[in-house]
């Protein structure tokens, strides 16, 4: 029954396709234009370049349907040059303004109509104004009746000088097709990874796209912020570094009292604070969720995880033995919590050198492995209570 039901008339599908575009084209363009310039969403067209040199160059962006042309009375057209005239006359009126109007379409142009005028460079600026006297007179809408007075107010000179500024880039590349062309841009990453960061570029351009917008577009882009981040997500991938995604996050509840994980009971028994144990807490979640996701990403070379977890545990085994050598089946339960404690300290605030790669630094992804290293079901490879494993091994045999 569902394969009968069609669109409905009201959707908001293209519309949403077209906002979508406007974030990926405006980050093709993005790594295409020089460093120096800066862009603006929304501010006076849907994407705006300013270069260094002060030449603005104003986009309409227009994503349609498969297939589809536009004609002479195109009304993204025609609603663009309503547009672009309010900022030629914002601009000053008078020739040498360093201002260019583009109209970027998905759709295609006639090169023997109106439109095909503004297809190529070096098109009689006098033709492209007679002509577009003549086709306005074709037509008696309001929308276009408008437009027309508007170019009236503007001298015979002005209007040569304002349609001269004019191009249309037709048969643009479809939204589904800006993530390979924004690809070939990402000559300098492995192409290996070449999809992954291309993930995370886009994933950081949406929330800076976003912020500007709801700040209303007034503050630039600027463009060198995009060829920094990109320099940043690709040392990511290099032979000594990883990707960190999880910094700052948490899971959805952390509920410290009531966990019953193994290694939040190895915590209970050292007597630490709820805090101390929620932060924990997160620091599992942001290290089990960081090594899933380099899974994924197919990152981790051969036993690169297990051999980085011996590590761990050849260094936990050697500060174990300094930290508990005072404990003896005599020691009273505070001496064995205060060399527990001691022997957890040093898992938290002094293991930084032990990285599972030279230039991942994140102290979560050192201080999560060690919680999920406690957390090794039946038996933890690390333990900080001094008695904890004895009294885990008399629950297992009650149990049994």
């Amino acid at each position: 029954m569902s394969a009968m039901i069609s669109a409905s008339p009201f959707s908001a599908a293209a519309q949403g396709l077209g906002y979508f575009f406007q974030y990926r084209f405006s980050l093709l363009r993005a790594l295409e234009l020089p460093d120096g310039g800066t862009l603006f969403l929304e501010r006076n067209d849907d994407f705006e370049h300013v270069a260094a040199d002060g030449l603005v160059s104003a986009s309409s962006l227009k994503h349609k349907a498969v297939g589809e042309k536009l004609t002479d009375l195109a009304t993204d057209f025609w609603k663009s040059v309503r547009i672009w005239l309010g900022l030629y006359i914002k601009a000053g009126q008078g020739t040498g303004h360093d201002v260019r109007f583009i109209l970027v379409t998905t759709a295609s142009v006639q090169r023997d109509s109106f439109l095909g005028l503004f297809l190529g460079e070096g098109e009689d600026d006098m033709l492209r104004t007679e002509k577009a006297a003549e086709t306005l007179a074709k037509s008696s809408s309001e929308t276009i009746t408008k437009i027309a007075a508007e170019l009236d107010r503007l001298t015979q000179e002005q209007q040569r000088d304002f349609f001269g500024r004019i191009s249309i880039i037709q048969e643009s590349a479809r939204i589904d097709e800006l993530p390979a062309m924004i690809e070939q841009r990402l000559r300098a990453v492995d192409r290996r990874h070449r999809q992954a960061v291309f993930e995370r570029l886009e994933g950081w351009w949406v929330n800076v796209v976003t912020n500007h917008l709801v700040g209303g577009g007034v503050d630039p882009i600027h463009i060198s912020a995009v060829s920094d981040k990109l320099s940043a997500i690709n040392d990511a991938y290099k032979s000594d570094s990883l990707p960190i995604d999880f910094l700052g996050k948490s899971p959805e509840s952390v509920d410290a009292a009531s966990d019953t994980r193994t290694f939040v009971e190895q915590l209970r028994a050292l007597g630490l604070s709820d805090e101390r144990i929620r932060r924990a807490i997160i620091d599992y979640y942001r290290a089990f969720q960081q090594r899933s996701s380099w899974a994924r990403e197919s990152l981790l070379v051969s036993n690169e995880i297990e051999d980085y977890e011996e590590r761990l545990v050849e260094e936990w085994d050697r500060f174990r033995e300094i930290a508990c050598e005072l404990v003896t089946d005599e020691s009273s339960e505070e001496l064995c919590r205060k060399a527990g404690r001691e022997l957890y300290d040093w898992a938290q605030m002094r293991t930084g050198d032990l990285r599972i790669r030279e230039r991942v630094t994140e102290p979560y992804i050192v201080r999560g492995t060690f919680q999920m290293l406690a957390n090794v079901d039946p038996s933890p490879r690390v333990h900080w209570h001094p008695r904890f494993m004895e009294r885990l091994a008399k629950v297992l045999e009650v149990a049994v």
